[in-house]
């Protein structure tokens, strides 16, 4: 019986994709790779033009988006089980790169998905005055399985019923 693991996403099969590893025996985190190359944008470069918007009088301004950086990975795991991606601990300092949500949480049913096969992304800004570009196979981010409690009261019934951002009511 399989407990959790990493598998290659549909799409990425002939794409040379890493399954992630523990470099260390007391690594609490598996390295994921990039699954291809990606350029991830200064944020100084849409902070700039809005202020040129801002002098100029307009009224609307360009949203800061984060930058999706593929990995070609899903995860399976038990259902009192999440997967928690984070950053490498030196990619705020080498890189300039933080994730835009602080810490990605995966659900187990995320696994599989209709909308993208549970693919595992991490979205990055990057606060460096220039482009930084991850390289394939570069490690994209980290990510560790925890187990997880429930209130006694419980009662979520709710089934996902996409991908990326789908539990939210946003």
């Amino acid at each position: 019986m399989k407990n959790r693991g990493f598998e290659v996403c549909k799409g990425f099969e002939d794409k040379d994709i890493t399954l992630p590893i523990r470099k260390t025996k007391n690594s609490v985190a598996y390295d994921l790779e990039a699954a291809e190359d990606t350029i991830i944008p200064s944020i100084w470069k849409t902070a700039f033009s809005n202020m040129g918007k801002f002098l100029k009088g307009d009224k609307e301004f360009d949203a800061f988006k984060p930058t999706l950086v593929k990995t070609g990975l899903k995860a399976y795991f038990n259902e009192d089980e999440a997967l928690f991606l984070a950053t490498k601990s030196s990619y705020p300092f080498k890189k300039g790169l933080m994730l835009a949500n602080s810490i990605g949480i995966i659900e187990s049913d995320y696994y599989g998905n209709q909308d993208n096969d549970g693919h595992i992304m991490f979205a990055y800004y990057n606060f460096l005055p220039v482009d930084v570009t991850l390289k394939k196979h570069e490690a994209a981010g980290q990510a560790f399985f925890q187990k997880f409690l429930v209130v006694d009261d419980d009662e979520a019934t709710g089934i996902r019923t996409g991908g990326f951002g789908s539990t939210s009511n946003e």
